[in-house]
């Protein structure tokens, strides 16, 4: 068996080297390490855990191992033994080679800023680089029970009340996610910060004014005790967790926002301590007119409780970046109907199986994905399609898991569940690109990598200059204005700039029925400039139909028989109309022997001892079949009008052809127009002749196009397009398409098409039309402006708030910043990035 896994920690060649080295010294496994992408693939006789991978793995470094998707090239093993690996691993076990989401989420948390790119943390807590609150990954599904408080053994799938007593029934399991807790945790603390915060601010305002009326009470120095005791709630509990962060970024050198406030205002709290207790060693010029230290208690206590209140306001614009998930969360049903013996009988989600006969009734939710069996209705797939109009659904049709049943009941076969249906693989996908950095990123992660020890160094030299040089109390001066630089400077704007944008971004893209795979791939298709597309499925509505069959030698039926009998076997779209052609007028198949699918060409077989191809002209050519002029010229004037001809041959002569439509799709021509006038090159590339490709290619006045294309002429012409320095996407539907899809800088797959051209592209349009396409970039042009806002912000905000800070705007205007005032403007900074990120949820593409 074949494991695909990350390996995270190498840094270069002799990194790799080690690691390849390490494992392959593990009996029974063979493995090969790449360093870009860091992936490793192993090759293993038994399972061996990813414990033990990792153990062997820090005894040489601080290397990291953690699985990512799996093939398997095995021997077939026994059905119990295929479950229980499935079951303990979380792998698809089946004669096909499936990239299967991991669903391992809801038990999982990330960092919001992305320090270790998409490293995943099994508990809750800090970020160990940023020390920002890890943020809980929702699960594909929701799975909630209720039981009854007084009759424990009542378990359903739905609330509702208590069949014995009545009661009404409550959660199994606490429904509360880790976002909601830290926020409920955070408003808690904020209280009491603001409790104790507030007299502290009271009695060191009133001391300001002119004959003082608290020294008619006490005295100064026993103020200065109420205050030191009022802020210890505030700093040693509200407001402790930032202390705690300030240390660990310090021992492990991650320097970060909580740094600078732990310095700060760990640096004024401590003065002031010094202060009460030991003031004969302070100069004069530190003191006041009663003779006691100038203590910092209320800009200790204000600028902590400040930052406190960012962090409040973060946590709650934060849950609503991922609320496009959450949205999708929401669509997930709970319980289907089950058609069994006759009878209905109601069933949880997770105990359906593929093959299960469902019955879906007017308004409910299809449980999962499937195909209309028995019945017909119309289907609300807007969740997915981000289409309003309400589709028609009738026998034979698929539908997808979350979307919504009209007015009619049907029943449906279950083909797709669990991990495997439409809905769970746009959550899983919408996940993981909310979790991927985008190359935009790498610049304000390099400048944050110096910008806290730059900060300190300037918070320093502020407290320098103004001792030397500031006017008198001027080393009072001096350490008002060192901490202000420490307090205002703030890189979790910085780091939020990327993150929050995509996130929210890639959650817009999901509910418009635009799956994107990666924030690469987001920014980069901003910067498209050559659309290549397919024609058939991509152009055209790829459900084509035949509209004639003429034959020379053999009877219509008997060719209908041959050629059906071939396409059987074929999952092309104009196969399976050929097929539906046949079963139509009740021809039947035969046993079909030898048979080819050849790419770009066509299908050969043996029927009924008869040699038979059927495709294009190439594979005639390949197959050396006669055509005559007669037979030629009948197929020229077919495809003049348009239309897809494939070419007969039975026992190398061609014999008749059947004539295919598919028609043009309604959005096509308005896509093109569009993407043609922001300034994209759209090239059609089709394995069709050229007489059928230009009479489509007019229709749409596109300016270039190329036919009779095989998957490696495709490849060609990207390459190629890549070395004139272009930036290309590709949109394609079927296999033959999918090598170009992984070659171009943007794969575009439709949604309708197979799974492995959907699994080689970085976007995916569930809808499958070229409007999708201009949605796709506008998204990526409003995501990538959001994000430069984000950065311009943050970037104009640190250039001009710690010079202010420091204080160069005294000589001229006499201005200073207060530390309170600066915390006050680092704390909604990184807030007001979140804020122009949320604007992307409103955007109209």
């Amino acid at each position: 068996m074949t494991h695909t896994y990350t390996i995270l920690g190498m840094t270069c060649d002799g990194c790799r080297t080690k690691v390849e080295k390490t494992l392959n010294a593990l009996g029974g496994i063979k493995a090969k390490v790449t360093l870009d992408p860091p992936l490793a693939t192993i090759t293993m006789e038994e399972h061996i855990a990813t414990e033990e991978l990792q153990e062997a793995l820090t005894a040489v470094g601080k290397y990291s191992i953690e699985m990512t998707h799996t093939t398997h090239s095995h021997e077939k093993k026994s059905e119990k033994s295929c479950c229980s690996t499935a079951k303990d691993h979380g792998h698809k076990h089946d004669d096909k080679t499936t990239a299967v989401p991991h669903n391992d989420a809801g038990g999982k948390y990330y960092c919001p800023m992305h320090c270790e790119v998409d490293k995943m943390y099994d508990k809750a807590g800090d970020c160990p680089v940023c020390g920002m609150h890890l943020v809980q990954e929702p699960a594909t599904a929701q799975v909630q029970q209720y039981t009854c408080p007084m009759h424990p053994e009542v378990i359903t799938d739905s609330p509702g009340s208590c069949p014995i007593c009545g009661m009404d029934l409550v959660p199994l399991e606490p429904s509360e996610s880790e976002d909601q807790r830290i926020y409920k945790d955070l408003v808690k603390k904020m209280k009491i910060a603001v409790v104790f915060t507030v007299p502290i601010f009271a009695i060191a305002m009133i001391e300001m004014a002119h004959n003082n009326p608290l020294l008619q009470l006490m005295d100064a120095s026993k103020w200065n005790w109420i205050q030191l005791i009022l802020s210890l709630p505030v700093v040693f509990y509200a407001c402790w967790i930032f202390f705690v962060r300030a240390w660990k970024s310090i021992i492990t050198w991650n320097l970060n926002m909580f740094t600078l406030i732990g310095i700060g205002t760990g640096v004024a709290f401590l003065f002031s301590l010094a202060g009460m207790f030991f003031p004969d060693v302070f100069p004069d010029e530190f003191k006041t007119e009663h003779g006691t230290v100038l203590l910092y208690f209320e800009a200790t206590t204000v600028i902590l409780t400040l930052v406190l209140l960012g962090q409040l306001l973060e946590a709650r614009a934060h849950s609503q970046t991922s609320g496009a998930i959450k949205e999708l969360l929401k669509l997930a049903p709970t319980q289907a109907t089950l058609v069994i013996d006759g009878s209905d009988k109601i069933i949880s989600i997770h105990d359906i199986k593929k093959g299960d006969l469902l019955r879906v009734k007017p308004g409910d939710k299809i449980p999962v994905d499937g195909k209309i069996t028995d019945g017909e209705s119309t289907v609300d797939e807007s969740m997915i399609t981000g289409e309003p109009i309400p589709v028609d659904k009738k026998n034979g049709d698929m539908v997808s898991s979350g979307t919504i049943n009209g007015n009619k009941s049907f029943i449906m076969i279950a083909e797709k569940v669990g991990s495997e249906t439409l809905l769970s693989q746009i959550i899983q996908m919408v996940n993981n690109a909310s979790r991927s950095r985008a190359p935009i990123q790498k610049l304000a992660d390099s400048i944050a990598k110096y910008f806290v020890p730059t900060v300190v160094i300037l918070s320093i030299l502020t407290f320098f200059i103004w001792a030397k040089f500031g006017p008198e109390p001027a080393m009072v001066y001096g350490f008002i204005n060192a901490i202000a630089v420490l307090i205002i400077a703030c890189p979790c704007a910085l780091g939020l700039a990327t993150p929050m944008s995509v996130m929210v971004g890639v959650g817009k893209g999901a509910q418009l029925g635009i799956l994107i795979k990666n924030a690469e791939a987001l920014e980069k298709m901003d910067k498209v400039n050559v659309l290549i597309t397919d024609k058939t499925g991509t152009i055209t509505e790829g459900k084509p139909s035949v509209e004639k069959i003429v034959a020379l030698q053999y009877s219509e039926d008997e060719l209908l028989q041959y050629i059906a009998s071939l396409n059987q076997y074929s999952e092309h779209p104009l196969a399976e109309a050929v097929v539906k052609f046949a079963k139509a007028k009740n021809v039947s198949l035969t046993k079909v022997d030898d048979f080819e699918n050849i790419a770009g060409k066509g299908v050969i077989g043996t029927a009924i001892d008869k040699k038979v191809a059927l495709g294009n002209k190439k594979l005639m050519e390949q197959v050396s079949a006669a055509i005559s002029a007669a037979i030629e010229e009948k197929i020229i004037a077919e495809q003049k009008l348009g239309k897809t001809v494939s070419y007969i041959a039975v026992d190398k002569n061609v014999v008749g052809f059947v004539t295919i439509t598919d028609a043009i799709k309604e959005t096509s021509a308005a896509a093109i127009k569009e993407l043609m006038r922001q300034g994209v090159e759209v090239i059609m590339l089709t394995g069709d002749n050229v007489n059928t490709a230009k009479a489509v290619a007019d229709e749409l006045h596109l300016t270039s196009f190329q036919a009779g294309c095989l998957p490696e002429d495709k490849l060609k012409v990207i390459e190629k397009l890549q070395a004139e320095g272009k930036v290309v996407a590709m949109a394609g539907d079927g296999i033959n398409d999918a090598p170009a899809l992984a070659q171009s800088d943007i794969g575009i797959a439709m949604g309708t098409g197979t799974d492995v051209a959907i699994e080689s592209a970085k976007i995916t349009l569930v809808k499958g039309d070229l409007q999708g396409i201009v949605k796709a970039k506008n998204l990526s042009h409003a995501v990538m402006s959001n994000i430069k806002q984000n950065l311009f912000f943050a970037f104009i905000y640190n250039v001009l708030g710690v010079p202010v800070a420091a204080g160069v705007l005294y000589p001229f205007f006499g201005i200073l910043l207060s530390p309170m005032i600066a915390a006050l403007a680092m704390s909604f900074s990184s807030v007001s990035v979140i804020v122009n990120a949320l604007r992307l949820r409103s955007l109209k593409l």
